[in-house]
């Protein structure tokens, strides 16, 4: 049986524990071995971001340190996994050791959707969920692994789900990390914007990759009375 390593993200764990569940789930339906990486709480994106790079190097070297070597490692975050992927390069420049052992664990490190479409090759998950749903790709998961077709993929493929599309749906939902901390007006105004795009959609449901996508336009449609409910992909994979 193969095994592979599951990463949960701090985001998940705190607010959406139901997708690290669905996540499981999924992989299990697969006929794979989920072994949680129970020593990494967070990967270092977002004091990263910030430039905080003391805080940001301790969670990667806690990261590398719980992971396996040589063992595929799925994250259910399309911006957790281009952090591992993309940007512990610059993070960990000044330390060979740690670079060295970042670059061996890359190609190991998959987000959720990429991982079932490109590594296990299945399209079709045997999932149901009767509702019309809108897809938001998220911005790291788009651009940087450049890997939002391979949900599409899935989504599209489960029964009894209607997608549909909106205008712009590669626009940002204005989370951005601490870009919503510190620039709340813009922040909210890029969420109102999208968030209305969905409803011309006529989408029950939003689904995303990312937990703090989720959030971010969940957290609106909720306080505006908008009736638009979120979840993550894997709820949807893992649905019967």
């Amino acid at each position: 049986m193969l095994e592979v390593q599951l990463f949960n993200t701090c985001l998940a764990e705190q607010f959406f524990p139901a997708a690290i569940e669905a996540t499981v789930k999924v992989l299990e339906a697969l006929k794979l071995k989920v072994r949680p990486m129970r020593r990494a709480f967070c990967c270092g994106q977002a004091p990263f971001n910030e430039g905080l790079r003391a805080e940001a190097l301790g969670l990667a070297r806690n990261f590398l340190g719980a992971a396996l070597p040589g063992m595929p490692i799925v994250v259910p975050s399309g911006s957790c996994a281009a952090m591992i992927r993309n940007f512990y390069r610059d993070l960990l420049a000044d330390e060979p050791a740690s670079l060295k052992q970042a670059a061996a664990l890359q190609p190991w490190v998959f987000e959720l959707g990429q991982f079932i479409v490109n590594v296990m090759k299945v399209k079709y998950l045997g999932a149901r969920f009767d509702h019309t749903v809108a897809y938001h790709p998220s911005c790291h998961l788009a651009r940087e692994l450049r890997a939002a077709d391979d949900t599409r993929v899935l989504l599209a493929n489960v029964n009894g789900l209607k997608l549909v599309d909106f205008r712009n749906p590669e626009e940002c939902c204005g989370f951005g990390g601490m870009f919503a901390v510190k620039f709340p007006a813009l922040s909210t105004a890029m969420a109102q914007d999208k968030l209305e795009r969905i409803r011309e959609s006529a989408a029950e449901l939003l689904v995303a990759n990312d937990c703090g996508c989720l959030m971010q336009l969940g957290g609106l449609s909720h306080r505006n009375h908008l009736g638009l409910e979120v979840r993550h992909v894997a709820e949807v994979l893992a649905a019967r």
